[in-house]
């Protein structure tokens, strides 16, 4: 059974993470499946949401970080190929946020052209509280839309926020009630897609030469320093304590 549900309505495909019993957790075939459906779609716009009540709840700390025993292994420093899929595609990407979307679904958010979020969504980065960073929307995307200081704030302290604040700030463009995600996404995208796709992809490739770093630069930095962070007595720490439903004891080792 696929991790990820991909259905079509006329020119915009429906991307659906389809674990709700883990809240859509990504696992190493969630991640695969998810960057090759971007590559291969046909679609003009891409709408990506969560099955049940969560939209993403990050990785699955179990299998992806080893349940904190040690760091797993890693290929060579690189664009997580997910994060290159979904930022370097010329598909306009709409994040239908429809529950929390913490770790690395906090980043899939973010790679997305536009977000709308239910108002049950909630967005964190957490990655701090793992003894990690986070990926590499979490340093440059976020920061493009509610500004630096705020940006320090979310990373640091690995606060989880309530839609409201995060429209309030920018993260999020619009919050709509939960029945009325799906329409209201459809509907952006279906405006987008009726209008020329190749001035459209223009517009997306003129956006990322006037606004984005070089991902596969910042790839390469995040991902040696995830390397480092995941041989660290806290990371193991972070990922233990929160398996043991308990407050961490970190030691800055």
């Amino acid at each position: 059974m696929s991790d990820v549900r991909y259905e079509v309505d006329g020119h915009v495909g429906v991307v659906t993470l389809d674990r709700p019993d883990v809240h859509n957790a990504l696992r190493r075939r969630t991640y695969d499946e998810l960057t090759e459906l971007v590559r291969t779609t046909t679609a003009r716009v891409l709408v990506i949401t969560g099955a049940g009540r969560s939209f993403c709840s990050g990785d699955d700390v179990r299998e992806l970080m080893n349940g904190g025993e040690g760091a797993p292994p890693r290929p060579a420093p690189r664009l997580t190929p997910a994060a290159g899929a979904l930022l370097q595609t010329d598909v306009p990407v709409i994040a239908a946020v429809n529950g929390p979307a913490v770790g690395w679904g906090m980043e899939l958010a973010l790679m997305a052209d536009l977000r709308i979020a239910a108002r049950r969504a909630r967005f964190g980065e957490l990655f701090v509280k793992r003894g990690l960073c986070s990926d590499v929307a979490g340093i440059a995307r976020l920061a493009q839309l509610v500004g630096r200081e705020r940006a320090a704030e979310l990373l640091f302290t690995g606060e989880v926020i309530d839609s409201e604040r995060a429209e309030r700030i920018g993260l999020v463009g619009r919050v709509v009630d939960d029945d009325e995600l799906l329409p209201a996404a459809l509907e952006r995208a279906r405006a987008i897609a009726a209008n020329p796709p190749l001035a459209v992809a223009a517009l997306k490739r003129g956006l990322r030469r006037a606004l984005d770093p070089d991902w596969s630069d910042l790839g390469v930095w995040v991902s040696s320093t995830l390397g480092e962070l995941f041989a660290t007595e806290d990371h193991r720490e972070g990922v233990r304590s929160f398996l043991e439903k308990r407050e961490p004891q970190y030691v800055g080792r």
